[in-house]
Order: structure tokens, then C-alpha cells, then sequence
């Protein structure tokens, strides 16, 4: 018997149209006074009004910060912590994608504590209590509103990461219809993001996992493999869309509890030093981490690849990791997501740069199913220019 952690958030609210009851839903455990995190096209979309609406119907007096941006700067997350204290709040709501709901849990946090951002980096540092925190997603894709974890950009090119069961929600909150506006290419970078969080989930040697983690994992890429063609051709096709949401919020479930390895820990530098989009990054490394994964991970990816892929099941024992793969690559490129990293403007001189960066990621890498080295890591990148 292997002993495992399994945490969640505390309530999963899943349902069209549920946003505008957010005010009932919430109003005994927010109080007063609500802070509302999110972006500004959040806001010049209007996703924002039924959460804001029903908050004050229910007679909860309600502020609104849009300021956040991709890949949050500390900056911001102080600028949210101040407005959120002048208001008063008694409770945080984060609306949008990743970077809003992890500037939301990161506030919460802040606030309850009082403890300085810079003490929290790092795994298990926040000692906490937080603010009482409502995450609702407007992508499919992160995973955020069920995940422990926050990512903040440190400097031109770094980020760090505060990682605490505290940051756990006490209710996630998902309604499809908040993903109807999304654009194509953020369905469809947002999506292979949620693939790659159920893929290493499931594939990685953290002590952790688990057959919850690997049960939500499959299901995950199940609902995501199955959907993601659909909503990109069809946007507000409410079925896919309602698959989306469910998968992303397995895998950000089952990545929370069996963390991701290489596929992230070579995508971060991609995204600090060329402000490339999380999935996007995520997508240009996958196959080639993958492969290079393969002496190590073959059962794994042959186990999973069917989940995603009904086609791969049919397939010898023997060829299925490699079809998994293959099938994985094909998609990204059918979505209209760039397939090497010399479309997005990566070059031969940056490769050391970003294999030493990517070095740096070591609380990810140590999950990786093979050891990676600084060679290895540059190969990897040199695969997929």
C-alpha cells in the first residue's frame, strides 16, 4: 500500500449559466465585502457583470480590479493586495483565466496571513489562515481554480511559484457559457495546456501518485480529446464546451496532487524571455519531451494515449506511445497552434539560454519520468526548432 495526499477544493459548482448565482452560492461564506480579480477584456467582454450583479443583489457591496496581465508581474499582485485592503474585504472572487485566478488566490492569502509575497515562494512556505476565496474560470485550460498553486513573474525573465494546499478555493465555480467568447487560437492553445497537465500528471515518479490523480487524469483527456476539435471549429458548441471546462478541472486536479514534469519545466523559459501564451509553450515542447521520455514513460503513454485517441487502442501494445505522440503533434498543428519554436521566432543562439534556464526549474523536473541534464535540455529544444 502506497500512502498518497489527495486534496481539493472545498465545493465544485459546475453548470450553464451558474455564474449569475454566484451571489447566492457565496453569500454566507464571502461576507461583506468582495473584491472581484480579473482582466480587462474580462471586463470589455462583460463577463464580469452577472458576477458582479448577482453579488450586489444579494446585498454584497462589490469592487472590481481588472488590472491584471499574462504572466503577472509581482507588481500587480501588490497593486490587487492594496486595493483589495482599502476596500475592506472580507472575501476574494477571481474571474478569468490562470493569471487572474492565481493574482486572486495570491491576495486571499496575502490579506489573511499578512504574510510578504516574498516569504511564500516556494512549496509549503505560506503558513496562512487566507480570505475566504470563490475561483471561476473563463478558459479551459489551467486548471487554476482547483489547483494549490500560484505563478508570479519575478523579473524580465523569471518566475517563481507559491505552492499550498491553502490555496485551494473554498468553492470553484465553472460555467461554460464563460468560455463561448473565447478566441480560436486560446481554445486551442488552453486546451493542449489541460492535455499536458493530465499527461504528466499521470506519467510522472512524484511519490504522490495516485490513482485518484490517474483516474482524473484519463478522464481528463477522455473529455478534452473527444471536444477540443469542436470547439475550435464551433465556439459556443455547448456540449464541447461544457467537456472543456470538465476536463481542464480534472486535470488541474489531478496535476495538483501529481505534479508536471519537463514538458513545463522547458515551456516556462519560453514563455519569459519570447512573452509567449502558457499553452502555446507547452505545445511547441510536448512531442519532443515526450520522446524523449519514451525509454522511461512507454507504459505510461501507452496507457493513456487510447483515453485521448480511440484510434491508438486499436493499435499493437508496442506502437501505441509512439502513435499517442504522434497523434498529439498532429493535433496541435490541425488547431492552427505553431509546431516549432522558429515560427515564434526562437533561433540556434538561444537554445543554451533556454536549456539553463529550464535547468533552474528543478521542483519540476525532479518529476519528470527520465533525468534530464542541461544536454539533454538543449536537445530537446534543438528537436523542436
Amino acid at each position: 500500500m502506497t500512502p498518497f495526499t489527495f486534496n481539493a477544493a472545498r465545493s465544485i459548482v459546475f453548470g450553464e449559466g451558474r455564474a449569475r448565482e454566484i451571489g447566492r452560492l457565496a453569500k454566507g461564506l464571502l461576507g461583506p465585502r468582495v473584491l472581484i480579480v480579473t482582466d480587462p477584456g474580462i471586463v470589455s467582454a462583460h463577463l464580469v457583470d452577472p458576477v458582479h450583479a448577482s453579488l450586489v443583489e444579494t446585498g454584497i457591496e462589490a469592487d472590481i480590479f481588472a488590472e491584471v496581465v499574462a504572466d503577472p508581474p509581482e507588481s500587480v499582485v501588490l497593486e490587487a493586495v492594496a486595493r483589495a485592503e482599502a476596500f475592506g474585504v472580507t472575501g476574494i472572487v477571481g474571474l478569468g483565466g490562470g493569471s487572474s485566478l492565481d493574482v486572486a488566490k495570491l491576495v486571499a492569502l496575502m490579506l489573511g496571513g499578512g504574510e510578504a509575497l516574498a516569504e511564500i515562494y516556494g512549496v509549503d512556505k505560506a503558513i496562512g489562515p487566507r480570505l475566504p476565496l470563490v475561483l471561476v474560470p473563463t478558459t479551459a485550460g489551467t486548471g487554476s481554480e482547483v489547483t494549490p498553486v500560484a505563478v508570479v513573474t519575478t523579473s524580465a525573465t523569471e518566475k517563481k511559484g507559491v505552492s499550498s494546499s491553502l490555496l485551494l478555493p473554498d468553492l470553484a465555480l465553472l460555467d461554460p457559457q464563460l468560455t463561448y467568447k473565447l478566441p480560436h487560437a486560446v481554445t486551442a492553445a488552453t486546451g493542449i495546456d489541460a492535455m499536458v497537465h493530465a499527461i504528466e500528471a499521470y506519467s510522472c515518479i512524484n511519490p504522490n501518485n495516485n490513482f485518484i490523480s490517474r483516474l482524473f487524469a484519463r478522464e481528463a483527456l477522455r473529455l478534452l480529446g473527444d471536444s477540443i476539435r469542436s470547439v475550435v471549429r464551433e465556439g459556443s458548441h455547448p456540449e464541447a464546451r461544457a467537456n472543456m471546462l470538465k476536463g481542464s478541472m480534472l486535470a488541474g486536479a489531478a496535476f495538483a496532487n501529481s505534479p508536471v514534469g519537463a514538458v513545463h519545466a522547458l515551456a516556462y523559459p519560453l514563455g519569459s524571455h519570447f512573452k509567449l501564451p502558457h499553452g502555446v509553450t507547452n505545445a511547441l515542447v510536448l512531442p519532443h519531451v515526450m520522446r524523449f521520455n519514451l525509454p522511461a514513460a512507454e507504459a505510461a503513454y501507452a496507457e493513456i494515449g487510447p483515453c485521448a485517441f480511440p484510434f491508438v487502442g486499436d493499435m499493437p501494445a508496442s506502437r501505441r506511445a509512439g502513435a499517442f505522440i504522434d497523434a498529439l503533434a498532429h493535433l496541435t498543428g490541425e488547431l492552427g497552434v505553431p509546431t516549432r519554436l522558429s515560427e515564434v521566432g526562437v533561433g540556434e543562439g538561444d537554445l543554451d539560454l533556454l536549456a539553463q534556464d529550464a535547468m533552474k526549474q528543478t521542483r519540476l523536473l525532479v518529476n519528470n519520468p527520465r533525468p534530464v541534464t542541461l544536454a539533454d535540455a538543449r536537445a530537446i529544444y534543438a528537436a523542436a526548432l
